[in-house]
């Protein structure tokens, strides 16, 4: 039978501070497979702001806008127009992208209004994402990291994070904060349900960013392939942003509650025991596959307290114990090994 979710008692704002920080020094300090990585030589992280210049524009001018802000971000502004607006090529005779770019303008400029208090200063992002490129050098020293990371606000229904050939691009109208007016009214309201706009906090955007990194240097190839190679695929990401993060929480890494990982530790050797006695784990058909892998507030056949997307998190152990009885395997060697090899090597079968 499946255990409970615990419950925590209430605790003071400076307690949940200190607690959380004690996790973090924790998490990442008392781990013996974290390597110094003070000696990476990688360039500072600034976050430029191409919100900022964007929201900028006049938009009874906006070709003369979009001129400026071209010059100002030659690496971007066609991506942002082209990709994320959809409104074609930025030209001078394309006078459709013009009417997008003064529409979307117009219309999101209160969300613009609303982020730009919210992330007045994002330095410690720069920071953050500093020493997580600092792991991802050590590892894959011969990656080229984002020559920028800019800052955006995009369509609701835009990425939250993705890399353009010139920069790392972080969408902030999907970090505006979990209860933000725009997640629950209007825009975005049949989009995003509560279990997942919770995850539109500030502390989720470093995670976000070294996930897209991890597919951009493996790019995901599991679509098609059974349950279990997917499960393992998927997990694998994680397992490998967790080398990028090592002192970003678990819960942050997977997007799960507290409550929810601390469920599926607690009901690790339950959960593989459902996955053999209840699915074919080398299932082809999506339509069993979509229970286990996806957004979804709970697996189905699971009990309450059980998190969607499931599947991942039952890879990611298979992974970690593929690795752990693999002395000197790097994770090069192990984002490259056969789903099925790291299965049937693993031994996996957790109490």
């Amino acid at each position: 039978m499946f255990t409970k979710r615990q419950t925590i008692a209430p605790a003071s704002g400076i307690l949940i501070l200190f607690c959380s920080l004690f996790a973090c020094l924790s998490s990442c300090g008392g781990r013996k497979d974290v390597p110094d990585v003070s000696g990476v030589a990688v360039h500072p992280v600034q976050v430029e702001r191409f919100d900022t210049a964007w929201f900028a524009m006049d938009s009874d001018h906006i070709a003369q806008g979009l001129y400026r802000v071209s010059r100002e971000y030659p690496w971007f502004v066609g991506d942002f127009v082209t990709n994320i607006l959809g409104a074609g090529p930025l030209a001078d005779t394309n006078r459709v992208a013009f009417a997008a770019s003064r529409e979307f303008l117009v219309s999101y400029r209160p969300v613009e209004d609303s982020i730009r208090i919210k992330y007045r200063d994002m330095a410690w992002l720069g920071k953050e994402l500093t020493q997580a490129f600092r792991f991802v050098k050590y590892y894959f020293p011969h990656y080229p990291l984002p020559a920028h990371v800019v800052a955006y606000v995009g369509p609701f229904d835009g990425p939250g994070v993705a890399i353009t050939p010139s920069a790392l691009a972080i969408g902030l109208q999907l970090y505006a904060g979990q209860h933000s007016s725009f997640y629950t009214l209007g825009k975005g309201q049949d989009d995003f349900p509560a279990y997942i706009a919770r995850r539109f906090e500030p502390a989720y955007i470093p995670a976000g960013c070294l996930s897209v990194i991890a597919e951009d240097l493996f790019p995901d190839s599991s679509d098609n392939k059974s349950l279990i190679e997917q499960m393992i695929g998927k997990g694998r990401y994680w397992w490998l942003v967790d080398k990028f993060l090592p002192g970003t929480a678990d819960s942050i890494k997977t997007g799960y509650t507290q409550d929810q990982l601390e469920w599926c530790k607690a009901n690790e050797g339950l959960i593989w025991n459902y996955f053999l006695q209840n699915t074919d784990l080398f299932t082809v058909d999506p339509d069993l596959i979509k229970n286990y892998i996806g957004e979804s507030p709970k697996t189905l056949g699971m009990p309450d307290a059980s998190p969607g997307n499931i599947g991942p998190w039952v890879g990611w152990q298979i992974v970690k114990k593929y690795v752990n009885s693999h002395d000197g395997i790097t994770p090069e060697q192990v984002m490259r090994l056969p789903a099925r090899k790291i299965l049937e090597e693993s031994k996996y079968k957790p109490k």
